[in-house]
């Protein structure tokens, strides 16, 4: 159950969101393939979400999976995510939202690295890095 709820405006005014994060945090959109801040990068730290900073993945379970978009395969805790059955643009997908203020974070699917064999694959819109 999403704990905080804002209108459009206040998320925009409030969590400082540009367009794009804004369409892709709120309106469930997505960022072109290798553009985002994080796909590529190497940092150490943790992985908060971009509207309300819940931690949600901590970068020693990030890789390379060649998707163009940072990818984990393991959140930091089940209950700071929520998946959902995703059927738009012909597919049928489980998309992951952050549990707390239910900002569209990405999708997970079954072919990632063990040991849990998922890819959380997240738009790195839908966070920040608090490096450690």
């Amino acid at each position: 159950m999403v704990d905080i709820k804002k209108s459009d405006a206040d998320w925009r005014k409030e969590a400082d969101l540009s367009e794009e994060e804004f369409q892709i945090c709120r309106q469930k959109g997505t960022e072109r393939a290798f553009s985002g801040r994080y796909w590529d990068e190497k940092t150490q730290g943790t992985y908060r979400c971009r509207c309300c900073g819940e931690a949600l993945f901590d970068s020693e379970t990030k890789y390379d999976s060649g998707s163009g978009w940072p990818s984990f395969y393991q959140p930091l805790s089940q209950e700071g995510i929520a998946e959902h059955r995703d059927t738009t643009h012909a597919m049928v997908r489980t998309e992951v939202t952050c549990a707390r203020c239910g900002s569209h974070l990405g999708h997970v699917f079954p072919d990632g690295p063990k040991p849990t064999g998922l890819r959380y694959c997240i738009n790195s819109a839908s966070l920040t890095l608090e490096e450690r």
